[in-house]
């Protein structure tokens, strides 16, 4: 796996991370050799994609076999029609455990040749492109000086933004994606007045290669967004584990994009009512876009600040936020955070502040959440992140904080139980759910078979599960 760096971080932002992956209640449990073993593969597998691309389907439109099979064919149409040098054939399976998954599985890192001619593109691109997606124009900061539309060109991701926009050669730290052809001429990248847009390298030859959806989207919009959604597999469990039911008044507090908020209202089956709150005022047109599109009428979106939304007036009227105490029977708190579990990232610049600044609004929101939710109700709290201030501790504080609240089991339990070093019972620990992906390879390296690596190679995440006495 290690065909490109490790995740490139500030030294005090790895030094903070091996010290929660080092405390004391992990070495402990499986020792300093392997707890440190533990740490270095996570940092390797941040930088990489997972094994499996999710793709969670609408089956509350269509059934899952006809899906899986509108999808396979749509696969082969776009491959066809792209200029792609090899053929490709996507498996597609579905999950055994979870009834509206589908999984393609990703193949790499694939043994590809670096070329003479380099573009270089922002880190975002670049993860982009190792989750099967071309390079659009925007994303490129570097180019060769005389590219010409329908170069060949290695492509290479700028691991700490240093790059110069318009730059002609770059020996900066960075990491080979994969091999394309361009799709413009460099004057057409950098010498406009108006910003260009669409693919400016189509790859051809990627280091991980899996389905590329840039194609499809503007022209199968109806198959990309009515019958499925490309979702990491965790942000998918959040949703059963969640466990709403036809008719139930449920809270997401901060749903933009709204996948998780639509997912929550298929099912539900559109009966009851799914509140979708989301304080970023551009981020709301998307949320009701998505739930008009899927045929969710059940999704009712506002523009508020979620740790405002409790009312101080119990016995208010109007329907927005904000809401009397105990308005719901479940809430999902999926919260803002540092994201150091989204993969693949192959550079983080963010100081060891920002990524320690997200603790006391994450309880602000616990503290709104608990208010408005009734008595017999359930919690959700999630993040996509692995410290352990944001996730374990978290759960130690909503224990003490809030006695009303008992952890419970999770359906489906996949991932692996939570980190100690936060003080919690290993009866505690075992009803959380931790995707870490650096427990999917052995102490040699070695992946873990096949049908366990979709559960296991994920993004990091976690998930706790609350019941309101």
């Amino acid at each position: 796996m290690s065909t490109f760096p490790r995740i490139s971080l500030r030294p005090e932002v790895t030094d903070y991370l091996k010290n929660v992956f080092l405390n004391k209640e992990v070495l402990a449990a499986v020792g300093h050799q392997e707890a440190e073993s533990r740490f270095w593969k996570l940092l390797t597998c941040l930088s990489h994609p997972p094994s499996y691309t999710c793709v969670r389907v609408s089956t509350h439109l269509a059934p899952l076999e006809e899906i899986r099979h509108k999808l396979g064919e749509e696969l082969k149409k776009h491959q066809m029609c792209s200029s792609s040098e090899e053929e490709v054939s996507f498996q597609i399976f579905p999950h055994p455990r979870i009834p509206d998954v589908l999984l393609l599985p990703v193949d790499g890192p694939r043994p590809v040749k670096q070329l003479s001619s380099e573009v270089v593109v922002g880190a975002q691109c670049g993860s982009a492109v190792l989750r099967g997606a071309h390079v659009f124009i925007p994303g490129i900061i570097a180019s060769p000086k005389f590219m010409k539309t329908g170069d060949a060109v290695s492509v290479f991701s700028d691991l700490e933004g240093c790059c110069t926009r318009g730059a002609t050669n770059f020996q900066g730290k960075r990491g080979f994606v994969g091999n394309g052809v361009a799709q413009v001429d460099r004057s057409g990248i950098f010498c406009t007045d108006v910003p260009a847009k669409g693919i400016g390298v189509l790859m051809v030859e990627p280091l991980y290669q899996s389905p590329s959806f840039d194609g499809i989207l503007p022209n199968l919009a109806f198959l990309q967004v009515f019958f499925h959604v490309v979702q990491n597999l965790p942000s998918v469990v959040v949703g059963h584990v969640l466990g709403p039911l036809p008719g139930e008044r449920i809270l997401d507090m901060c749903a933009a994009p709204g996948g998780k908020t639509c997912h929550i209202a298929a099912l539900m089956r559109d009966q009851g009512e799914v509140v979708a709150l989301e304080k970023i005022k551009n981020k709301i047109d998307r949320i009701r876009q998505n739930a008009q599109i899927l045929q969710l009428s059940s999704v009712k979106v506002y523009c508020f600040n979620s740790t405002k939304a409790v009312s101080s007036d119990s016995a208010q009227e109007h329907e927005g936020p904000p809401f009397p105490p105990e308005s719901f029977e479940r809430v999902l708190l999926d919260a803002p955070c540092s994201g150091l579990g989204q993969r693949p990232i192959m550079s983080c610049t963010w100081s060891l502040k920002e990524i320690c600044s997200y603790q006391p609004l994450q309880r602000k929101l616990f503290h709104a959440a608990v208010r408005l939710l009734k008595k017999g109700g359930v919690l959700v709290y999630s993040t996509c992140t692995v410290t352990l201030a944001e996730n374990e501790e978290q759960v130690a504080w909503a224990l003490e904080t809030f006695p009303c609240l008992t952890l419970q089991p999770q359906e489906p339990h996949i991932g692996a139980e939570g980190m100690p070093g936060a003080g919690l019972s290993p009866e505690q620990l075992r009803l959380l759910q931790r995707f870490s992906p650096e427990l999917s390879w052995d102490q040699k390296g070695t992946a873990a078979p096949l049908p366990c690596r979709a559960d296991r190679d994920t993004i990091g995440f976690f998930i706790a599960k609350f019941l309101k006495k």
